[in-house]
C-alpha cells in the first residue's frame, strides 16, 4: 500500500480491481475509460491510467484489473499490496458470488494484511432478475459488521453506465478522505482522536476565549477553511438545527463546543467525509490526525554530538501554562489536570515509556513545577518533533522555529573548556544489582525500596539541579541496563549524546565492582576508537553496607590511573547522596574534566607532543639558519661596499 495522503499531494491513486471471473471486472474497467460499453473486453486488461480533472480532487487514477485465476494469485497478491484502495466485485445476477466475497476474497485480503480501504461492488445490475430484488442495505449490512474494513457498498451497470462514475469516486474519496480516522464504529461517533483535534481547531477560532464562536468567528472559520462567507440566514439557520438537536450546543453569545461537535458529526453521518477533512488539513493535520511535519519545523543538527534545548520563551511559556493550570496554587498538577493539558493532543504523550515515570512527583502522584519542566525537556532532548507538536497542541502560538535552539557540539565546548547547555544527559552503567535505579529514585525524591526490580530496557530520570545556588540546570539519567551495553556499542555514535557517564557499583560486591571496570574499560575504549570522549565518574553504591577493602583500594588505584575522580561513596538508603547530582553537572558543566587517560591515550599524546615539539626545533633550527645566513650576505655586501 502506498500509505495515507490528502489531495494536496498531487499523487496518483492505484485501485486494484479484484473478484471471481465473470463477475465484470475487466467489462467495468474499459466502460470507465471509454465511458461506453464495451462488446468485448481481453481477460485481463492492461493499468489504465484516467484523467486527473475526472473528480474534483484533481487527483489522478490508476485501475488495475486483476486475473481471478489461482495460478496467477501471486501477480494479483502484489498488485493488493501496491494498492491504495480495493474495489471487489460481485455480480448482481449471481448470488455466489456474492457470497463468495465473505467466505474468500475478504479473508484473504486479511490474510495478506492489505491495508487499503475496499468498496464492494455489484456489477451487471442490468441483468438481476426483477423477481430477485434484494435492496443492497439488506444485502450489505451483515458483512459490512463483519469486514469493517469495506467503506462503502455500491451497485452498478456497465451496459447503462449507471453508477460506474461513482465506484472509481468512492475509492478515490476511500483514500483522500478515510472514514476510519474519524468514526469509531463501535461507539458510532467521532474517534476520541478526532474530538481532540476538533478541540483544539475550536480554540484557536475562539479568539476571544468566551468558550463560543460568535457570528463573526464562524465567519472566520468557514472562510479560512472553504474560501466562502455564510450568510446571516446560514448562520441562524445551522445554529437553529444545533440548538434542536443539541440544547447545550448553542449559547446566547454563539455556537459551543458540543454544537462545533455536532456539526462535524453531522457532516460525516451523511458521507461528507471531505468536508471535515478539509477543515482538519486546513488547520495541519495529516491523515493519523497528527500534526504534519512542514508545522513542525524542528532546527536540525549538524552534528550527533550537538542537542536540542527548549528556548527561554518555550520555558516562560510553558511556566505560564503551569500557573494557569494550579489553580489551588499548591505549586503542583494532579493527573486530571495534565490529561486536561493534552486534551487538544491526539494523546498524553507522558502516559507511555520513556516519559512515564520520569519526573518528580509527590506521593500522591502530583507532578511538581520541576518536574513539568524536565518532562519537557526530555522530550525534547529524545524527540524534538514531537515535543514540538505538543507545545503547538497545548496553544503555543509562537513562532515554532523559536522554540527551539541547537547547542554547539561537545567536543567542539571540550576544546574551550566550557558550555552553554542547560540540560545535561548523563548514561548510568552498572552491574545488576549495583544500584542504578536507586540512584534514578533518588534524584526523583523517591524513598529508597528494598524490593529488587531487575531493569531489562533503559529507563530515564530528569530533574532541575541548583547549581551554587544561582543557576538551575535539568540533569537527565539514562541508565543502561548491563545486558544492553553490547547493542549501544554498536552504534559508533552512541556516545555522541553523552555529557557524563557514571559506572555505579556495589561497594560490598566484588564481583559488583570487576563487572562495572569492565563496563567503564569498553566505553572508554569506545569513547577513544570514535572521538567521543566523555567525562567520567565512579560511584559506590550501598555504602552503608559493609564494604571490601580490596573492592574500594582497587576502585580508588583505577581512577587514578585513569585521571579522573576518585569514586564517590553513596548510600540511597540511609539518604545519604553525598551531593552526587550536583557533581555530576560539575562535570558536565567542565567538559575538559574527568575525561578518562588510557595508557593508548597517553602515548597518543606524548606522540602527539613530540611531534609538535621536533616541529617547532625544525621550524626555530630553519629560522636560525636563515637568521645566519642573511648575516653572511649582509656582510659581504658590506666587505664589498668598503673595498
Amino acid at each position: 500500500m502506498v500509505g495515507p495522503f490528502s489531495a494536496g499531494d498531487r499523487r496518483v491513486v492505484r485501485v486494484a480491481i479484484v473478484g471471481d471471473g465473470g463477475t465484470g471486472k475487466s467489462t467495468l474497467v474499459a466502460a470507465m475509460a471509454s465511458e461506453s460499453f464495451p462488446k468485448s473486453v481481453p481477460p485481463v486488461l492492461p493499468p489504465t491510467r484516467l484523467p486527473h480533472n475526472l473528480y474534483p480532487d484533481c487527483v489522478p487514477l490508476t485501475l488495475i484489473d486483476t486475473p481471478s485465476s489461482f495460478e496467477k494469485q501471486g501477480a494479483r497478491n502484489e498488485e493488493l499490496k501496491r494498492a491504495d484502495a480495493v474495489v471487489l466485485t460481485y455480480a448482481c445476477n449471481e448470488l455466489l458470488s456474492f457470497e463468495r466475497l465473505s467466505t474468500h476474497w475478504l479473508p484473504e485480503l486479511r490474510k495478506l494484511e492489505v491495508k487499503a480501504p475496499v468498496i464492494v461492488v455489484g456489477c451487471k445490475l442490468d441483468l438481476r432478475n426483477e423477481n430477485q430484488l434484494v435492496s443492497l442495505e439488506s444485502l450489505t449490512t451483515n458483512i459490512m459488521q463483519q469486514f469493517t474494513e469495506i467503506v462503502t457498498c455500491v451497485e452498478c451497470s456497465a451496459a447503462t453506465l449507471y453508477q460506474v462514475p461513482e465506484v472509481f469516486y468512492f475509492a478515490l474519496k476511500a483514500v483522500l478522505h478515510p472514514v476510519d480516522p474519524l468514526f469509531d464504529y463501535k461507539r458510532h461517533g467521532l474517534t476520541d482522536r478526532c474530538v481532540r483535534a476538533l478541540r483544539r481547531i475550536f480554540i484557536l477560532c475562539d479568539q476571544d476565549m468566551d468558550g463560543a464562536l460568535n457570528d463573526e468567528e464562524l465567519n472566520e472559520f468557514q472562510v479560512k477553511c472553504f474560501n466562502a462567507a455564510l450568510q446571516p440566514s446560514e448562520i441562524v439557520k445551522v445554529k437553529s438545527i444545533v440548538q434542536q438537536k443539541v440544547p447545550d450546543g448553542v449559547n446566547s453569545i454563539g455556537l459551543t463546543f458540543p454544537g462545533f461537535i455536532y456539526v462535524h458529526n453531522m457532516f460525516l453521518k451523511k458521507g461528507r467525509t471531505e468536508t471535515l477533512w478539509t477543515v482538519l488539513r486546513k488547520f495541519g493535520y495529516d491523515n493519523d490526525l497528527k500534526l504534519r511535519d512542514d508545522f513542525l519545523p524542528v532546527p536540525s543538527m549538524h552534528a550527533s554530538d550537538q542537542g536540542v534545548e527548549l528556548t527561554r520563551e518555550a520555558v516562560e511559556f510553558l511556566n505560564g501554562i503551569f500557573q494557569l493550570l494550579d489553580t489551588d496554587k499548591d505549586l503542583t498538577l494532579q493527573p486530571a489536570e495534565v490529561d486536561n493539558l493534552f486534551d487538544t493532543a491526539p494523546e498524553s504523550p507522558w502516559n507511555n515509556a520513556p516519559y512515564k515515570d520520569a519526573a518528580e512527583k509527590t506521593d500522591m502522584g502530583y507532578i511538581s513545577l520541576n518536574g513539568f519542566l524536565s518532562q519537557w525537556a526530555l522530550m525534547t532532548l529524545l524527540d524534538p518533533k514531537l515535543s514540538l507538536a505538543n507545545l503547538i497542541y497545548i496553544g503555543y502560538k509562537g513562532n515554532p522555529a523559536a522554540a527551539f535552539c541547537v547547542t554547539s557540539k561537545r567536543s567542539l565546548n571540550r576544546k574551550k573548556q566550557t558550555t552553554e547547555r542547560n540540560v545535561f544527559q548523563c548514561y548510568v552503567f552498572g552491574s545488576k544489582h549495583a544500584g542504578k535505579s536507586a540512584l534514578l529514585h533518588s534524584l526523583l525524591g523517591r524513598p529508597f525500596s528494598n524490593n529488587y526490580a531487575p531493569t531489562t530496557v533503559e529507563q530515564y530520570a530528569a530533574n532541575v539541579i541548583e547549581v551554587n545556588g544561582v543557576t538551575r540546570k535539568i540533569l537527565i539519567l539514562r541508565e543502561i541496563p548491563e545486558d544492553r551495553l553490547p547493542e549501544l556499542l554498536s552504534n559508533q555514535d552512541c556516545l555522541a549524546a553523552c555529557d557524563v557517564a557514571v559506572f555505579v557499583y556495589d561497594s560490598s560486591d566484588e564481583h559488583s565492582w570487576k563487572k562495572s571496570r569492565d563496563l567503564l574499560e569498553k566505553v572508554v575504549r569506545h569513547g577513544e576508537l570514535t572521538g567521543y570522549r566523555t567525562p567520567c565518574m565512579v560511584i559506590a553504591a550501598k555504602d552503608d553496607l559493609s564494604p571490601l577493602p580490596r573492592a574500594v583500594l582497587d576502585s580508588f588505584k583505577v581512577t587514578q590511573e585513569l585521571g579522573i575522580k576518585a569514586p564517590v561513596h553513596v548510600s540511597m538508603k540511609l539518604g545519604d547522596s553525598s551531593n552526587v547530582y550536583n557533581k555530576i553537572v560539575n562535570a558536565a558543566e567542565n567538559p575538559h574534566l574527568s575525561i578518562p587517560e588510557t595508557e593508548i591515550s597517553r602515548r597518543k599524546k606524548q606522540h602527539h607532543q613530540f611531534h609538535r615539539s621536533l616541529i617547532f626545533a625544525l621550524v626555530g633550527a630553519a629560522m636560525a639558519v636563515a637568521g645566519l645566513t642573511a648575516c653572511r650576505v649582509r656582510a659581504a655586501k658590506k666587505n664589498a661596499t668598503t673595498a
